[in-house]
């Protein structure tokens, strides 16, 4: 299916989403970086005026349920999304509205935060809907729980209507790598941002040097404009993804160490990265320069007998993965990204997408680096 109109990320100001120098490199295979089309100047002023008022997201943050007093509560606030941060050269490219996930005191995110706790734990889960003023549930993948706190209204009959709260009780009874979401009118409220990741540490469980958690997520921005009240028109039968993200972001705003995921490490370090897939697109994940081991698959562990090294790995919609690599190659800046390569890309320009790099502390001293975080407007 083709959409009913052409897609268009909302801008505050006008802008080529295509980077130079070192990042193009990163992003891909290509030699040259350039964009097929060039925006050039516009004389809609429309598109300077933001649609919407609302607070910007922040990055996801991880919420420790046994700090908690295993429970938390969780909300659902409109807020404004930065796909490529006004920091950067090559921004503000952002979605006008989205429904955001909101734990505790943290700051709302897209993706959510990321509960975890331990295996045998048992924590209750306070969905608050007094922020929003549309129906949601929460549902997540795997772990116990009764029948009516599946989160599922096709079957439960059960949603939480504004105003009103539920509270899940979730059992930490499958370990591994887990997805939550919105299962209320799941092909909109997904998409507008209503995904999470849930993690069971196993018991006994012996952190690495250092560990990451990915969620991959493809949009069609369409659906965002239109919600904020733009003129885009959105069908859910033609939906046509525009936009891909690695935790919530789009390179170059993937590099930047705040705000994006560099995998940042030292040499030696063995590393943990726990990838999940809330979109509709399959992705194969691929890293340079290191090989890696899957050791769990959506809350399994994989027989040592059935591991093996491999540099791509494809993730489908909902599975997950807990990739484990050691940090054993010649030090320096290495890519890792979405091999299907117009998922790199914003907008149909290259690079953008779902690109981030293998970054050694020794190499954060070089130009190269100085060049990326350039273009990922951080200053730190």
């Amino acid at each position: 299916m083709t959409p009913t109109t052409p897609h268009r990320i909302r801008r505050r100001t006008v802008l080529s989403i295509a980077a130079t120098g070192t990042l193009g490199g990163l992003a891909g295979c290509a030699s040259l970086l350039e964009s097929d089309d060039d925006t050039g100047d516009t004389d809609d002023e429309s598109e300077d005026e933001p649609l919407t008022d609302y607070e910007y997201t922040e990055p996801p943050q991880i919420v420790d349920i046994a700090d908690q007093g295993y429970e938390s509560t969780l909300r659902t606030v409109p807020a404004r999304h930065e796909l490529v941060s006004a920091d950067s050269p090559d921004g503000p490219v952002e979605l006008p509205e989205v429904w955001a996930w909101q734990a505790d005191d943290l700051g709302p995110s897209v993706p959510g935060p990321i509960y975890r706790l331990s295996e045998g734990d048992t924590f209750e889960l306070t969905y608050d809907n007094s922020d929003h003023n549309r129906s949601h549930t929460v549902h997540v993948h795997a772990v116990g729980k009764s029948w009516e706190d599946d989160g599922a209204p096709v079957s439960t009959r059960e949603h939480v209507t504004a105003g009103e709260s539920h509270t899940y009780t979730l059992e930490g009874d499958v370990p591994g790598t887990h997805v939550y979401h919105c299962h209320y009118q799941t092909h909109n409220h997904l998409d507008m941002g209503m995904y999470g990741i849930l993690r069971v540490d196993p018991e006994g469980y012996e952190p690495p040097d250092r560990e990451y958690f990915f969620t991959l997520r493809d949009w069609d921005t369409d659906l965002h404009e239109w919600e904020a009240g733009g003129d885009a028109e959105y069908d859910p039968v033609e939906r046509s993804s525009d936009a891909y993200t690695l935790n919530g972001r789009s390179a170059p705003t993937t590099f930047h160490p705040e705000l994006g995921t560099p995998l940042i490490v030292s040499e030696g370090d063995t590393v943990h990265l726990h990838i999940a897939n809330n979109g509709y697109e399959s992705h194969p994940f691929h890293t340079h320069g290191h090989r890696f081991t899957a050791i769990e698959k959506d809350g399994a562990p994989i027989p040592e007998s059935a591991q093996h090294e491999e540099d791509v790995i494809t993730i489908g919609p909902a599975e997950r993965y807990t990739l484990e690599f050691e940090a054993d190659a010649d030090p320096g800046i290495y890519p890792a990204h979405c091999h299907k390569v117009h998922h790199v890309t914003t907008e149909g320009s290259y690079p953008g997408g779902m690109a981030t790099a293998i970054v050694y502390e020794s190499a954060m001293e070089t130009d190269e680096f100085a060049e990326i975080m350039e273009e990922a407007g951080y200053d730190g």
